[in-house]
């Protein structure tokens, strides 16, 4: 039962996915306003994110820094994998608005994985075995904007399954913020005319 929860948040993102392609213009694969690739430091929480864009409006993106897991059992904190699928779901509205998209810039709704390895952890209270993996695999909302200078900030609220390796499972929240800086070269910001 439990694993095919796990499968919920995929399936809602592909249905996001086949929907979405009736109603955007352009091919499939042109990625008219999400970044191919876009490497970040995160600065608040020592670590780095990498996002590869895959659609016109969605991504993949894989990183290392510091979080905290809680939920029932308790807390967890130290260096999390995060792991998500994004969907992109107001480019067109932010261009209407003459806002900016570059460094993808704008939200998202994601599938999210965190895991919280026993190896990188600096401390907890949940009670189990001393090397215990811990995981979330949920939801989230999330906003990522990316000034011309370059800083990044992200900010993600959601909720899911915490899955032990040991331990007991059970839902909670999960708040994700980053504020990092781009090192890869952004798309123009400036406005893109036919004549």
């Amino acid at each position: 039962m439990t694993q095919k929860l796990l499968l919920v948040p995929f399936m809602v993102l592909s249905c996001f996915s086949v929907f979405s392609q009736f109603y955007e213009k352009g091919r499939t694969f042109d990625l008219i306003n999400l970044e191919r690739h876009q490497f970040k430091f995160d600065l608040l929480s020592p670590g780095f994110s990498y996002e590869l864009g895959l659609f016109k409006n969605q991504s993949v993106s894989t990183g290392l820094g510091l979080a905290t897991a809680t939920y029932g059992e308790g807390y967890a904190f130290g260096l999390t994998s995060n792991n998500r699928y994004r969907y992109y779901h107001n480019f067109q509205r932010r261009i209407d608005m003459d806002k900016n998209v570059s460094g993808n810039s704008g939200n998202y709704i994601a599938a999210a994985q965190a895991i919280f390895f026993s190896q990188l952890r600096i401390s907890t209270n949940i009670d189990g075995p001393k090397d215990f993996n811990l995981g979330f695999y949920g939801m989230v909302y999330g906003i990522q904007r990316t000034y011309k200078n370059g800083f990044n900030f992200n900010a993600e609220l959601g909720a899911g399954l915490y899955k032990g390796d040991g331990v007991p499972d059970g839902y909670g929240p999960l708040i994700h913020f980053t504020f990092g800086w781009v090192a890869t070269k952004r798309k123009s910001r400036e406005p893109k005319f036919d004549y």
